[in-house]
C-alpha cells in the first residue's frame, strides 16, 4: 500500500508538472500567435503605404506632365505673340494692338478694341459681356475668364 501510495504521489507530481509545462505552453503559443497578429497587421498597413505612395507617385508624375505641355503651350503663345507683334509693328502706324486671349490662351491680335471684340463674339462671346476691370481690383487668373483683351504697347514705332 505505501507503493501505492508512493507511485499515487510520484504521478500527481508529474500530473502537475505536466500542467505546469502545458500552461507555459499555452502562454507561449498566445504570445507567439499575437506577435504573429501584430505582424500580419504591420504588413497589411506597409502594404496600403506602398500603395498609396505609388498612387501619389502616379499622380504627380501626371501632373507633371501636364504642367511641361501647359508650359510648352505658353511658351509656343508667346512666341507667336511676339511675332504677331513684329507683323503688326510692320503694318501699322498705331501705338498699340490688342490682344484677344481665350481663357487665356491667345486668340488674335487686331488693330482695334472694336475689332477684338467683334472676333470674339463670332467665337460665341455674349456681345454685353465686356466690362473693364476697375483701377486697383484685382484681376482673376487668366483661366477663370472666358474673353479678355488686353492692349499691348508697339513700342519703337517711328512714322514718316
Amino acid at each position: 500500500m505505501s507503493d501505492l501510495h508512493a507511485a499515487l504521489d510520484e504521478a500527481r507530481a508529474e500530473r502537475d508538472a505536466a500542467r505546469t509545462e502545458a500552461a507555459t505552453a499555452t502562454d507561449s503559443a498566445i504570445r507567439a500567435e499575437s506577435v504573429v497578429e501584430s505582424q500580419l497587421h504591420q504588413l497589411a498597413r506597409s502594404h496600403a503605404d506602398r500603395l498609396q505612395a505609388e498612387r501619389d507617385a502616379a499622380r504627380a508624375e501626371g501632373e507633371l506632365a501636364a504642367l511641361r505641355a501647359q508650359a510648352l503651350l505658353d511658351t509656343e503663345d508667346r512666341a507667336v505673340l511676339r511675332a504677331l507683334l513684329r507683323t503688326a509693328r510692320r503694318r501699322s502706324t498705331a501705338d498699340r494692338v490688342y490682344a484677344l486671349f481665350r481663357r487665356g490662351a491667345l486668340h488674335s491680335v487686331h488693330a482695334t478694341l472694336e475689332a477684338a471684340e467683334a472676333a470674339a463674339e463670332a467665337e460665341g462671346a455674349p456681345r454685353s459681356g465686356w466690362a473693364t476691370q476697375p483701377a486697383g481690383a484685382g484681376t482673376p487668373s487668366a483661366a477663370e475668364v472666358a474673353w479678355r483683351v488686353q492692349p499691348l504697347p508697339l513700342g519703337g514705332l517711328t512714322t514718316a
